[in-house]
């Protein structure tokens, strides 16, 4: 992708409504931030076993991991700033209730983890909502920018959110720093209620949920660059995931610190992340993605090691901003790679799917590290993760992250089928013939692009693929492929991307036959009972 000279790491923000959205979302984000600090910082103080520290940071991951899926095909088919606007009085009322709960001294461990998870639900609900948002507010070309200045937001919250928590919570208590909180929900809605985006036209060809699962499902399986992202993810997260469930420990066993200091080590990872995030453009062009990500593994591996060792406080707060750029690093890559490898009709899907293995890595690997904290204990489970992640991060590299720069805008260059009549849009299911002569020398060039089509077949709803050959003449080829309804069918005209007509243009260069391939629609008609006698 080119960069014209207008374009940079904060061009995003001369667009005015993700601009006004943005600081919106950083302001938001550090309430959230205050709050985890307090629920972070108190769970230590109702329990101190470690497997109890790091269930909060699973309480929170792991309703994402659930619902994130559900929540991306709502993205998909609901008004996304209403659902949005929904979402975040569901996060005001969880602060609300721990408010109240901390003030009248009501607030234990089983409540704590209660509304967490409640709080991660609405994590869930709004995460894939507000990434699908991010193209409708910037230019195609500024798409990489607006993801990286979205995780910058998260860090400039995280390294203002949690210094100013822990001030909060060791001043004044956990009641005031949740009401703060609460507090910047009511900034988020209004920003949302500002926003009017161009009403969508009625789209007679609208997936009901059922259906809007089922195909995003479908494409996620045949993303083979989304399979890749997902994997690094996953890999690189679970591992990862020790340091921060066990964060809350060191900062009190390890460092000997507070509430106060607690909250700056989490600014101190968040400082790190801005400056990770303001030089990550420059190091993407010199090292590439996939070196980038194997030093970002590196680094979080070496911050915990040096934690384990019990350093000065200085020293702590040094390593932990590495962390934050190790962080930052891995987050802009792998998101803003999600967003390029997938067209905008499953985007929200497509970004759900990424949400649930990161939070799902998250959950699982902090409810690992917990438990073998317990028995091995707190020094040598970071020293374990430590190691693990460090040779994860070379291994990792046999399987490449994806360029990312195929054109997925629909095409819309499929002519309209001919029918001798009207079909029922819930027919089906329908089978698509595209017949093709071809010879015998260009066969396995011919083969190796049709199985790159495959994956976007599938990707775009079909339900199966194939291709056969004439028993009688070899020469004469058929891809075909199956859609469960002629409507899903219409929706594939809809979905195919400039990338796949591309490639199917390649493909009819070695069609030898008179004219275009032909392409059939075959209907499936009920069964017809056999004959009695």
């Amino acid at each position: 992708m080119t960069t014209t000279p207008d374009e940079g790491a904060f061009a995003p923000l001369r667009e005015r409504v993700f601009a006004v959205l943005w600081v919106a979302t950083v302001l938001g984000n550090v309430g959230s931030f205050m709050r985890d600090v307090a629920s972070g910082w108190l769970v230590t103080e109702l329990s101190p076993h470690p497997a109890a520290v790091a269930a909060v940071q699973a309480a929170a991951s792991l309703p994402v991991f659930l619902f994130a899926i559900p929540a991306g095909v709502l993205a998909d088919i609901l008004d996304r700033r209403r659902f949005l606007i929904a979402v975040q009085c569901l996060l005001a009322a969880v602060s609300a209730a721990l408010m109240l709960l901390s003030h009248s001294g009501a607030l234990d461990l089983a409540s704590l983890l209660a509304l967490t998870f409640v709080g991660g639900i609405g994590a869930a609900l709004m995460g894939p909502t507000w990434q699908a948002i991010v193209p409708a507010l910037v230019p195609r070309t500024q798409l990489r920018s607006a993801v990286a200045l979205n995780s910058l937001g998260v860090n400039i919250a995280r390294s203002l959110g949690p210094a100013a928590g822990g001030v909060l919570l060791a001043t004044w208590g956990a009641a005031v720093t949740y009401g703060a909180d609460l507090l910047t929900y009511a900034l988020v809605i209004a920003a949302l209620l500002w926003w009017r985006p161009t009403p969508a036209a009625t789209d007679p060809l609208a997936e009901p949920f059922g259906g809007a699962l089922r195909a995003g499902l479908r494409h996620a399986m045949a993303n083979r660059d989304l399979h890749r992202v997902l994997l690094r993810a996953g890999l690189f997260f679970a591992f990862a995931s020790a340091a921060w469930a066990l964060l809350p420990l060191v900062g009190r066993q390890l460092l000997q610190g507070d509430a106060a200091f607690y909250g700056v080590m989490l600014g101190a990872v968040g400082s790190g992340a801005i400056g990770g995030a303001l030089a990550l453009p420059q190091l993407r062009q010199r090292l590439g993605a996939d070196a980038l990500l194997m030093v970002a593994a590196w680094l979080c591996a070496a911050v915990m090691a040096l934690l384990a060792l019990s350093p000065p406080r200085a020293l702590a707060l040094a390593a932990l901003l590495l962390l934050g750029v190790a962080w930052i690093v891995a987050l802009t890559i792998l998101g803003s790679l999600t967003q390029t490898v997938l067209p905008n009709w499953v985007r929200g899907r497509g970004l759900a799917v990424y949400l649930t293995v990161f939070n799902g890595a998250l959950a699982t690997g902090s409810l690992a590290w917990g438990a073998i904290a317990q028995g091995l204990g707190l020094v040598g489970t970071l020293l374990l993760a430590a190691a693990t992640l460090a040779v994860l991060g070379v291994v990792a590299r046999r399987w490449p992250l994806p360029a990312g720069d195929e054109v997925l805008d629909p095409a819309l260059a499929w002519p309209v089928p001919e029918l001798a009549g009207a079909v029922p849009g819930e027919r089906g299911p329908v089978l698509v013939h595209v017949e093709y002569r071809v010879a015998a020398g260009d066969r396995p060039a011919f083969e190796a692009l049709l199985v790159q089509l495959s994956a976007h077949r599938r990707g775009d709803g079909a339900s199966d693929w194939g291709v056969t050959e004439d028993a009688a003449d070899p020469q004469q080829l058929v891809e075909w492929f199956v859609l469960p309804s002629w409507q899903e069918h219409l929706r594939q005209h809809h979905r195919t991307s400039q990338a796949a007509v591309a490639l199917q243009a390649r493909l009819h260069q070695f069609h030898q036959g008179p004219g275009k391939p032909v392409v059939r629609h075959l209907l499936t008609l009920r069964p017809v009972p056999l004959h009695q006698n």
